[in-house]
């Protein structure tokens, strides 16, 4: 006798629908898509630099484990992967995973995506060499106690990855007024200007955390080429750090 299939199609095709917008680079997350070249050159050489390899060979990220904490729909687990990594993608929304494991799938590739967060990984006791925090912290309630939670999540010696926005005029304009208000590049009310913060802020953060910070860039939107590049002076909206935990 046949088992019936607990599968709804419904389900399915709503799940495929969602995945096609996340994966879309012209749909709601068409900034993560222009940003993501940016975002990936700085995280790659980061890690290369980290744990001395050659981002010419073949699966350069091979034997390193890497968690992207708020996954999303996986734009930046996914190259992880490809890199070689063994990829956890976390993310506190609970609809993201079936779309992320879905792309995945439909990818070839294998990533343990789940619905979890920082705090819980850390207390499962789960250890990365990287974590990717990107776009995270300045939706977080308690900054200090999530970075903390990344900094318990990372072997000696790991590296994290932390990007956001800074506070002040120019991101309230640019992030604020030109994505949400006059681009509509994002829904009204994605980002609380208050909870942005600065570079020094977030140094200052890191170190409480427990974190060495080792770099800081800014990452820049030049709006004729309509493309993002990295700054090593102009941290004025967004901007990536990078910081190690020490032996």
């Amino acid at each position: 006798m046949e088992t019936a299939s607990t599968i709804d199609p419904a389900e399915v095709a709503k799940f495929e629908a969602m995945a096609a917008e996340w994966w879309n680079p012209h749909g709601k997350f068409k900034p993560l898509h222009q940003m993501n070249p940016c975002r990936l050159d700085y995280i790659t050489t980061q890690i290369a630099a980290e744990f001395d390899r050659d981002l010419a060979a073949p699966l350069p990220f091979a034997g390193l484990r890497i968690l992207d904490i708020g996954c999303g729909g996986g734009l930046l687990s996914e190259p992880m992967a490809r890199l070689g990594a063994t990829v956890v993608g976390a993310d506190a929304a609970p609809r993201n995973i079936p779309v992320a494991r879905l792309h995945a799938e439909q990818s070839g590739l294998v990533i343990d995506y789940r619905h979890t967060t920082a705090e819980d990984l850390a207390a499962a006791g789960e250890q990365f060499d990287a974590v990717l925090n990107m776009e995270v912290v300045e939706h977080v309630a308690d900054p200090l106690a999530y970075l903390t939670a990344c900094q318990r999540l990372l072997r000696p010696g790991g590296l994290m990855v932390c990007s956001t926005l800074n506070r002040n005029a120019k991101s309230f304009a640019m992030a604020i007024v030109g994505a949400e208000w006059v681009m509509r590049w994002l829904p009204k009310g994605t980002h609380d200007w208050r909870k942005f913060i600065t570079p020094d802020e977030l140094y200052a953060l890191i170190r409480q955390a427990g974190l060495d910070p080792v770099d800081r860039k800014g990452m820049v939107f030049n709006p004729v080429a309509w493309s993002w590049s990295l700054s090593d002076r102009d941290l004025s909206c967004n901007y990536v750090t990078a910081s190690v935990k020490r032996g």
